[in-house]
């Protein structure tokens, strides 16, 4: 062995200690290491692909050419941990804990309220750390790019950014110097906010709307740098580290990190399948998820000619190992540095940059590694094609340079370039005065998102002026397996940039760009939309500059508190992996799993044998089998699970699993189940005769709504860990909402008793109902594997598997008819319901029934006909998410108020209010409607919007814009709180109070982000009169509080509320002769005497909402719902018409909450929950395949709303004067109501696209279903480039589930 290839220990730096690892095991990342060997389970595994941020750390390196600490956020779960050596790693841990100190930085997300759930905090507070170790006062546009690979699907993000704002420099101007009673210019002192007075959170008026300020910045430890960690002075002092040759040897991997160009060249002619990976971002995915093997990793970061930008005169030259921050960094200094007309090329590929990924992922990622991944739709890689960029090529056998043009790319992810050969450099020219060019790209969000198309246009002109095309090069993105460089553009050298080359333009480019109707990607017309939009746009860009030149929590902020699979590993414990099915409809021929049984590390596995038939039913309804024996109904059902020492020689082994199939015709969507009659529950609901009235009725009206399928996206996976103690004992530690259905699952799978396992739940990361039924299922598998092997047994999923399996919100179609006179008012409604329920029952039924109550939402109506079906699919079971159906019927009910008002040709307002509830109207189950504040909010809400005014402003803005259009919309939300079943209406407390006045309080309810145990010690305080320091809440636990009810429907707080408070009064009442007696005496006195005097201090509190009558099978009653929750919101869109791209650039809400246990929760609760329905409404796409497979698996294909899509400006508003006597303390649900309200964002986006049809002249009625994606806003704004593209429907994907 060469002495260059000798094995070296690891050696880094974790939070200031010195970490030596003399056998690295170079498959492993850096979170691996950090949660399984060092035990810093602050970093969490969202989504294993760098995708969601939670597994942000801080790496720091010594720069030696500017002499100075450089700090980087990097996502943990990608970067290697072999990567590490000479660097020093800052985990949450490392900047401050509850117990010694906290940092400014975590101090300030949690008492901002920026952390509900908790499992994102920890990757966003180092984000913010790593940002404010690299600038002392960094600005807002810093900040907002700083969080661009952070997801967080609780708060919806403006706490968060208004808790750190306050480290920002424009925050510190506005707070300089002193103004009239603390305001300057209109900008509160405190609250910092542009609004002042105004703020949402500062309202205290006499209108009826009460909101408080959230924080006082004032509090907030002051941030200090000189008490920052100092970096590891031995890393600083010498270069031993930097300069050191790497070889690291593992049982399946080997990593090189060679010093010199010449060691590089040899490896890579040694070892030709090699991989060469700087930030590992794409590698690491690839072996991630796609189970991809490399044996040789060779890392070139200490290869000069590939870690440089050299600046020439002529062109630049890159190094393939630089990363994009420092493309980024480098080409902002030749802007400032050199002539304008030279940098275009710069500045187009910062503003690309800008949108390139996340922070976090730019910090690492390398530009060589973005080229020779050869994705489809790398944003950078068309700008390289159409600049002509020249790629220097090297091996041993010599260097060789290459264009980089339409030859380049021989196929899918494919290249010119020899096994033997790298790329070292890329050279790029600058711009001449009489060039242009312009990149574009369109995705599902704004921030950190791959392309659907994107492209660059690159156009040099003669230097007469005539404004000719000298030369031309336009290549794209996303429309074909690679990068396309168009050649029949080149056509268009010698015309003159005008309407007529425009034209010519748009032909050429759907002959360069034949998508088929089946292309992958689906969104044929929408993608050739696109690339005509792209150049049209670029025409417009380039017109003008032409007419130019010759005329942007404290335990979770800590990252202390524990979630499931943060908990300590065992010395024996085994990981499970299961062994899924892989198509949606066949029978089982054979399942052969001998080859899986002999890979490394397993140990056991689980097949079908393992459980008796007549246990095998599982589901919500028992409708589902635990293991599929012989018929598969959908993809992702279990086959079996796999046991192995580690995570990755588990699932490596469940991949090995051979399963032979007999394929059978899938049903997949909604229209496919109602041609076959697949149903697997029908209901209906007549109020008054519909039929009759309708027939009186002046028009009668036929529409039609669709809703798509939702996934919940919480950021902690489902994580299970069953540690089985003595005889048939079992502790359970899972992330569930329903832990008592856990503790039931597992009793009959295995044929224990209850009373024998125990069910904990600490807290959960985020769950929005989809953590309530599918745990009861997966904690069996995982508990039947511990009780088989002895040995305590964990399985967290994997991001992609956690989507496929558990199922999402479920799609609906919803027809109706409605009959209305004249004036507006609606008279008589038929309507029909139907969901995707998937394979199997769950609690599909009751979203439906849910669903059927809320159809018309806020309207009351006396003549009803509804008539819902759940259909049965050949796709993964949908489950409980937050809203359970009324998200869906509430946006038909919308849909139908704003059919009528376009047919009568009137105001939506006046429709909404001529409809709308009044106090004491019955609901169509006979339920009036007391305390009726429905037509408060929605005045309020268009008072303190100013709406009519706004929209006068609206119209005349799109009177003077052609390709922009703004919208703005207010709606509703009428909303019934509670199960509708008594059973599931109860709730257990247990309080037990200790001889020094201490208190430990256990309740029924899952704290998983809403502020439940917040709240629950609220009430213990009040009640006990004792400040809430002396209250500790406990883990949610079977063997505390038994049979307990899942924490959903927004009834977790009412119940538990209740039950605590019952505990409370139980205790107060034992201690009356003691306070009797000793009257001034203190909390701890009582608590001695009483103990002394043999008075009992714990107390089991219950509680059990009054009972409902409604009856679905007869429609009889007068109760299905405890009480009522309203809510109205005003938002105001702008869109691209030329993209489909939209902004939300307000949103005004309205909320009654009652009277609040916590403002600030609630508010939270508020933000949080309407940002997840703009997810819903605008933005989240599940793609699916005609043969059922799901195709947006994991963040980097499915998106929820990031920072940047937020409303720019988001003021909340709690209902003033509001009280609730069928609750604890007067307060209202809030979890679920407001995420209906976003949909208003769905109508804005309708009225931009309205706007923009007008002014092309199309007056014929469009429907726009939801989500109300890009694609679908572009092709709705129909023009003079969309007529142009005629395609079939695409057979890629289906188009409405």
């Amino acid at each position: 062995m060469r002495q260059d290839e000798e094995k070296v220990d690891l050696v880094f730096y974790v939070n200031g200690k010195k970490i030596v690892e003399k056998n690295v095991n170079p498959e492993w990342t850096l979170l691996m290491y950090l949660r399984n060997k060092l035990s810093l389970c602050g970093t969490k595994l969202g989504c294993g692909e760098g995708g969601c941020g939670a597994c942000t750390v801080m790496i720091s390196k010594y720069d030696r050419n500017a002499l100075k600490v450089k700090h980087y956020p990097v996502n943990a779960c990608l970067a290697p941990v072999c990567s590490m050596h000479g660097l020093a790693v800052t985990t949450v841990e490392g900047i401050g804990s509850t117990i010694t100190k906290l940092h400014p930085v975590q101090e300030r997300i949690a008492k901002a309220h920026g952390s509900q759930c908790g499992f994102c905090t920890p990757g966003i507070v180092m984000s913010m750390y790593t940002l404010i170790r690299n600038h002392e006062r960094p600005m807002m546009e810093d900040m907002n790019v700083a969080f661009q690979g952070n997801l967080c699907r609780c708060t919806g993000y403006r706490p968060i950014i208004e808790g750190y704002k306050t480290f920002t420099e424009d925050w510190e101007q506005v707070h300089v110097s002193n103004g009239i009673n603390g305001k300057i210019s209109g900008v509160d002192k405190q609250n910092g906010c542009a609004m002042g007075d105004k703020c949402c959170k500062m309202l205290n008026d006499t209108n009826g709307v009460e909101s408080d300020k959230m924080f006082e910045s004032s509090k907030f430890i002051p941030y200090d740098r000189s008490q920052e960690p100092i970096f590891p002075p031995e890393l600083k002092l010498s270069d031993a580290y930097d300069t050191q040759s790497l070889v690291f040897r593992g049982d399946n991997v080997s990593w090189f990190r060679p010093t010199t160009l010449e060691k590089l060249l040899l490896l890579v002619e040694k070892y030709p399948g090699a991989k060469i990976i700087v930030g590992n971002t794409e590698v690491g995915v690839e072996v991630k998820f796609k189970g991809q093997l490399y044996a040789t990793f060779i890392q070139p970061t200490l290869v000069k000619e590939l870690t440089q930008i050299d600046v020439g005169r002529e062109t630049i030259r890159i190094g393939a190992a630089v990363t994009l921050d420092e493309i980024e960094s480098t080409f902002k200094d030749i802007i400032k540095t050199r002539p304008e007309w030279e940098t275009r090329i710069c500045k187009t590929v910062v503003e690309k940059l800008h949108w390139f990924a996340g922070k976090q992922i730019r910090s690492v990622g390398s530009l060589g590694g973005n080229i020779m991944t050869g994705s489809p739709i790398s944003d950078l890689n068309p700008i390289w094609m159409a600049i002509g960029a020249r790629l220097h090529l090297n091996s041993v056998m010599g260097p060789r340079i290459v264009k980089m043009d339409e030859n380049f790319y021989t196929g899918y992810r494919t290249t010119i370039v020899n096994s033997n050969e790298i790329l070292e450099a890329i050279e790029i020219p600058y711009t001449s005065k009489n060039q242009f060019v312009y990149a574009h790209k369109q995705s599902r969000r704004r921030e950190d998102d791959i392309a659907i198309v994107n492209g660059a246009i690159n156009v040099l002109f003669s230097e007469e002026a005539d404004y000719k095309v000298e030369d031309i090069n336009v290549a794209f993105g996303g429309m074909a397996p690679i990068t396309k460089l168009t050649k029949s553009t080149k056509q268009l050298i010698g015309q003159k940039w005008d309407e007529t080359m425009l034209e010519k333009a748009y032909q050429l480019l759907l002959n360069d760009l034949p998508l088929s109707e089946n292309a992958p990607g689906g969104m044929v017309s929408y993608r050739l939309s696109l690339a005509m939009s792209f150049f049209f746009r670029t025409y417009l860009n380039i017109s003008k500059q032409l007419t130019i030149v010759h005329s942007n929590a404290l335990n979770q902020a800590t990252g202390e508190a524990v979630y499931t699979d943060d908990m300590p590993i065992y010395n024996n414990e085994l990981q499970m992996a299961m062994i899924y099915s892989k198509v949606s409809h066949a029978k089982i021929i054979s399942i052969d799993v001998s080859t899986a049984l002999m890979s490394p590390n397993v140990v056991d596995i689980i097949l079908a044998k393992d459980i008796p038939a007549n246990r095998n039913a599982a589901g919500w309804l028992e409708d589902e089998e635990y293991i599929r024996r012989d018929l598969i109904t959908s993809q992702y059902q279990v086959l079996g699970a796999i046991l192995a020492t580690d995570q990755q020689s588990a699932q490596r082994a469940a991949r090995l699993v051979k399963v032979i199939y007999e394929e059978l015709t899938p049903i997949v969507t909604i229209d496919q189940a109602i041609e076959a009659k697949s149903f697997s529950f029908k209901a209906k609901i007549h109020y008054g005769n519909a039929a009759s009235k309708m027939a009186e009725c002046n028009h009668v009206i036929s529409g039609e709504a669709r809703t798509g399928y939702q996934e919940h996206f919480y950021m902690e996976p489902h994580a299970f860990l069953v540690v089985p103690t003595q005889g048939q004992e079992l502790n359970i530690y899972c992330t569930s909402q329903d832990h008592n259905g856990v503790s039931l699952g597992v009793s009959k799978l295995l044929g224990i008793d209850q009373n024998k396992i125990a069910i904990k739940v600490k807290q959960v990361g985020g769950a929005f109902g989809g953590k309530e039924t599918p745990p009861r299922k997966f904690a069996g598998y995982v508990a039947l594997a511990a009780m088989k092997t002895r040995r305590p047994v964990r399985l967290v999923m994997d991001r992609d598997e956690d989507m496929c399996v558990t199922g999402g919100r479920h799609p609906f179609l919803f027809k109706y008819k409605v009959g209305f006179n004249n004036d507006g008012r609606i008279h008589a409604i038929v309507v029909e319901l139907y969901s995707n329920a998937g394979y199997s029952g769950d609690k599909s039924y009751k979203a439906m029934l849910h669903a059927l109550s809320h159809i018309n939402n806020s309207i009351y109506i006396q003549n009803l006909s509804g008539f819902s079906y759940v259909c049965k699919t050949n796709l993964p079971t949908n489950t409980s998410y937050r809203g359970f159906g009324n998200p869906q019927s509430i946006f038909a009910a919308e849909c139908m108020l704003r059919d009528v008002a376009e047919f009568l040709k009137k105001d939506y307002v006046d429709i909404a209010r001529i409809n709308m509830f009044n106090e004491g109207d019955l609901t169509i189950y006979n339920q009036p409607i007391v305390n009726c504040n429905i037509r408060r909010c929605f005045e309020e809400v268009l008072i303190h919007s100013d709406f009519h005014q706004r929209k006068l402003s609206i119209e005349k803005f799109n009177q003077e814009n052609r390709w922009k259009k703004r919208g703005i919309d207010v709606m509703t939300c009428t909303y019934g709180i509670g199960y509708g079943f008594d059973f599931i209406q109860q709730a257990g407390a247990l309080i037990l109070i200790y001889k020094d006045g201490s208190v430990l309080l256990t309740h029924g309810g899952v704290e998983m982000g809403q502020g439940l145990n917040t709240k629950m010690v609220q009430i213990v305080s009040r009640e006990l009169g004792i400040p809430v320091e002396k209250i500790h809440t406990s883990e949610v636990a079977t063997d505390k509080v038994p049979n307990s009810s899942p924490s959903t429907a927004s009834m977790t707080s009412d119940l538990n509320g209740m039950a605590v408070k019952n505990a409370c009064d139980i205790i107060n009442n034992r201690l009356v002769p003691v306070k009797t007696k000793n009257p001034n005496g203190t909390w701890e006195e009582w608590i001695f005497t009483a103990y002394n005097q043999r008075i009992s201090l714990s107390a089991t509190g219950f509680y059990r909402e009054p009972p409902v009558n409604w009856n679905w099978d007869t429609n009889t009653g007068d109760k299905l719902y405890n009480y009522f929750s309203f809510g109205a919101c005003v938002s105001e869109v702008e869109i691209d018409c030329l993209t489909g791209d939209h902004q939300v650039l307000r949103t005004d809400i309205v909320m009654d909450v009652g009277n609040s246990l916590n403002p600030a929760i609630d508010v939270g609760q508020i933000e949080g929950g309407f940002v997840q329905g703009y997810g819903m409404y605008v933005m989240e796409e599940m793609i699916v395949s005609p043969n059922g497979t799901f195709m947006s698996k994991g963040p980097g294909a499915y998106k929820i709303p990031g920072f940047g899509d937020i409303p720019i400006e988001f003021n909340v508003a709690l209902l003033k004067n509001s009280s609730n006597p069928k609750a604890v303390y007067s307060s209202k649900a809030i979890g679920e109501p407001p995420l209906i309200l976003a949909s208003s964002v769905f109508f804005a986006i309708r009225e931009a696209i309205k706007a923009a049809r007008k002014e092309n002249d199309v007056v014929e009625d469009f429907r726009l279903h939801a989500p109300a994606t890009a694609e679908r806003i572009r092709m709705a704004c129909q023009d003079h480039i969309t007529k142009k593209v005629k395609v079939n429907k695409s057979t890629w994907k289906v188009e409405h589930l």
